[in-house]
């Protein structure tokens, strides 16, 4: 029997999409989101009509929901505690301590939806050659994977989050100069907004099978990426505004900081929502 030929796509170098064409004539299709977040192959048909979706074995579809509903519930609970940190420096008693507290809190639940998406990239059923079942994997707690741009993605997903987390324990460092926080506060923040925003652009060539973005309005997969997008520029915009000027000691705009904050913050909350959705 002639092997079934098969056709990849993706960005760049990495593969986000493979077809196969099989003798009969039947395409079975692979993409990298909604085979490690459903567990599913599309099956079409001869005339491109999609005649079945497969998924994994009910073991692997348990550990997905599980790992999602984990990663959903973290950036949910993550978004509001920053949501909240926000409204507390903006709107409350002014003590910084207070809202550095909520942040903190808010940050660890961040760290959680993060090394948890990367589980779920480590853990998700893979493809097998020829278009056949997915198959499942042993479970990992690790795994280096640099050329799988799921693996990238979500990698630099958690770093960012471990990035947030120095800015949020120096923040509640006493004492310092403009200079030192600057360096100790306002540095890793930058860097980690920076990781934030290029974890998302790498998550949406994922999704486009392409480096340019594109417009999927119909893929809950699409909106959540975007809205999380959305909430890391919006992240951006805040830290800018935080710079702490020498020459004044105050910040740049303390409104745009903490309204950008929140509102991204709100867009990771909505995030997780979505992503609550995103399972088998």
């Amino acid at each position: 029997m002639t092997p079934p030929e098969h056709r990849a796509e993706g960005a760049g170098p990495f593969t986000t999409r493979l077809a196969w064409h099989r003798a009969e004539g039947q395409t079975v299709v692979w993409e990298s989101r909604p085979a490690r977040k459903r567990g599913t192959l599309t099956v079409r048909g001869p005339g491109g009509t999609v005649a079945m979706s497969t998924s994994a074995d009910a073991e692997s579809l348990a550990r997905l929901r599980k790992l999602n509903s984990i990663a959903s519930g973290a950036f949910f609970l993550g978004g509001l505690l920053f949501a909240l940190g926000a409204g507390v420096a903006q709107f409350g008693s002014g003590d910084p301590v207070e809202s550095a507290s909520i942040y903190f809190a808010g940050g660890l639940f961040f760290n959680l939806g993060g090394y948890t998406s990367l589980l779920q990239v480590l853990n998700a059923p893979r493809h097998s050659e020829g278009g056949g079942s997915l198959a499942t994997t042993g479970w990992r707690w690790w795994g280096y994977e640099p050329m799988r741009l799921d693996w990238l993605s979500t990698f630099v997903l958690f770093t960012g989050t471990l990035v947030f987390g120095v800015n949020l324990l120096d923040s509640f460092l006493q004492g310092l100069t403009v200079q030192q926080i600057n360096r100790l506060i306002w540095t890793p923040d930058v860097i980690g907004c920076v990781l934030f925003l290029i974890s998302g652009h790498l998550a949406m060539a994922e999704i486009c099978h392409r480096s340019r973005p594109c417009l999927h309005s119909r893929s809950l997969g699409w909106w959540v990426v975007a809205v999380n997008q959305f909430g890391s520029v919006l992240f951006m915009v805040s830290a800018v505004a935080a710079f702490t000027r020498p020459s004044t000691q105050s910040l740049v705009n303390t409104d745009i900081a903490n309204w950008g904050t929140l509102c991204g913050a709100l867009c990771f909350a909505l995030g997780g929502v979505l992503q609550a959705f995103e399972r088998p």
